[in-house]
């Protein structure tokens, strides 16, 4: 997978999911791994693009709103959500914004 999620031409949506994590990092990576097998398996979405130093940023990129949804909703997608508030995550933010542009070489 590319390091620069290929997207189609806009409009479409992405979720940035900003964290800080714990000292705890117990099943993180397998967890992490799982979502990423997960997600690229949901129908609507489009690619991601993460970056993990102090602060973890991960974009994922979908087609409409309704997707995000769904995935938000699954199952597995729940309990690493779960996992994350008790667990992983000293503090975390998503956002979800609607790409109205893009552009890059």
């Amino acid at each position: 997978m590319s390091l620069i999620a290929t997207t189609p031409k806009p409009p479409y949506y992405a979720v940035i999911f900003t964290s800080l994590r714990t000292e705890d990092d117990e099943g993180y990576g397998e967890m992490a791994n799982r979502m990423l097998e997960l997600a690229v398996q949901q129908e609507g979405f489009l690619g991601v693009e993460s970056a993990r130093e102090d602060v973890g940023i991960t974009v994922s990129y979908w087609s409409d709103l309704e997707s995000i949804k769904r995935w938000k909703q699954h199952g597995e997608h729940r309990e690493a959500q779960r996992l994350g508030r008790q667990t992983w995550y000293s503090s975390f933010k998503t956002r979800i914004a609607k790409v109205e542009r893009d552009y890059g070489i």
